[in-house]
């Protein structure tokens, strides 16, 4: 059977005997790996099961929204223009918001969103995952920051939530032209025949949600609806995965009846994996579960070994549903090791061979 059939299949909770990964590495992480291998690509060095797509970008430049900037020193995003200064961290940067002083509907009317049919370049995508599809991986294309995180990213996050609080008609404004276009990603990423839609909004914090659960369905359960239900009207087969960071037990049966499929990260810190995978294992297939604030970055390679075993265990007790990853980005912190311990885990089980 081929990798991308089980992968497909693992998905679909129909096969427990193959477990997909992926993982993603921080700046300092990769160039140790390009150090240790001496490889440039370490989805390809390790044969990931599962690729992301994404356009590349036509005709948009940064210079349109130098107007919403007071300094030069900022790095500003070609496609949304939010900006960037260079933080004293790593790779971390401040965000900053070129909506953060608007005060009417007019402002955002007028602000210049990127065309999601023209700037886009859908035609070399449509290749770019034929040509993944026949290296036998499964495609996913990406869409998070859905609607929320792209709204705060422009305006700012307690100017948003103000917004929503108290003044509707620029909430709505901002959000209904967020959907629009990300309706429109939707339909192209269908079209050109991505196996799974990464959708993905940041609504909760490791101890509960951001906003209520009655304010979430108010501003974002319905737009998120409307953009599952654009990709499903093209391609009715397209897995709906969704991100969301922290603890989302609150609205999991929402997102279930909206569409979504797949949930990520599920974050042992906050949420108990195998208790979700238990209660949701007939809906639900879970995509990460392994800790990126504990176990990748403080546990032993023997502790990473053994979760893994766990969640693996209970992917194989239910058939499947499960796509073992790390919660978040590997960042500086965490030892090569026990980046190791958990390919070399998945892979063991796999029946694939291994290289370290």
């Amino acid at each position: 059977m081929s990798v991308r059939k089980k992968t497909l299949d693992a998905i679909r909770r129909r096969n427990g005997s193959y477990i997909p990964f992926e993982f993603c590495l921080c700046p300092s992480k990769y160039e140790e790996f390009m150090q240790r291998t001496g490889s440039r690509n370490y989805v390809e060095y390790y044969k990931f099961p599962l690729r992301g797509t994404y356009p590349e970008l036509i005709n948009l430049g940064s210079q349109r929204f130098e107007k919403y900037y007071d300094s030069d020193n900022i790095y500003i995003e070609p496609e949304w223009g939010v900006g960037h200064v260079k933080g004293s961290m790593a790779h971390f940067t401040k965000m900053v918001h070129p909506m953060e002083k608007f005060e009417c509907v007019y402002e955002i009317l007028e602000y210049p969103f990127p065309d999601a049919n023209l700037n886009f370049n859908w035609e070399k995508l449509e290749r770019d995952v034929k040509s993944l599809i026949e290296k036998d991986t499964v495609v996913s294309g990406g869409l998070e920051c859905t609607i929320f995180e792209t709204a705060w990213y422009l305006r700012g996050m307690e100017n948003l939530f103000l917004d929503m609080t108290f003044n509707e008609d620029m909430a709505n404004c901002l959000l209904d032209r967020i959907t629009e276009i990300k309706c429109t990603f939707a339909r192209m990423y269908a079209k050109a025949g991505c196996d799974i839609l990464r959708l993905g909004d940041d609504v909760s914090t490791q101890l509960d949600m951001m906003m209520s659960p009655d304010m979430w369905k108010k501003y974002l359960k319905g737009r998120l609806e409307k953009v599952i239900a654009c990709a499903k009207e093209i391609n009715p087969d397209i897995f709906i995965f969704y991100h969301g960071d922290g603890n989302l037990t609150k609205i999991i049966p929402d997102l279930i009846e909206i569409g979504v499929e797949i949930l990520n990260p599920v974050q042992p810190e906050c949420m108990d994996p195998l208790r979700i995978k238990d209660e949701y294992k007939d809906k639900l297939t879970l995509w990460g579960t392994l800790g990126t604030q504990t176990l990748m970055p403080f546990g032993t390679p023997s502790e990473v070994r053994d979760f893994c075993m766990k969640m693996i265990d209970k992917a194989r007790e239910d058939n499947g549903g499960l796509v073992l990853a790390p919660t978040h980005v590997l960042e500086p912190e965490v030892p090569f090791e026990n980046i190791l311990a958990f390919v070399e885990t998945v892979k063991v089980y796999n029946g694939e061979k291994i290289r370290i």
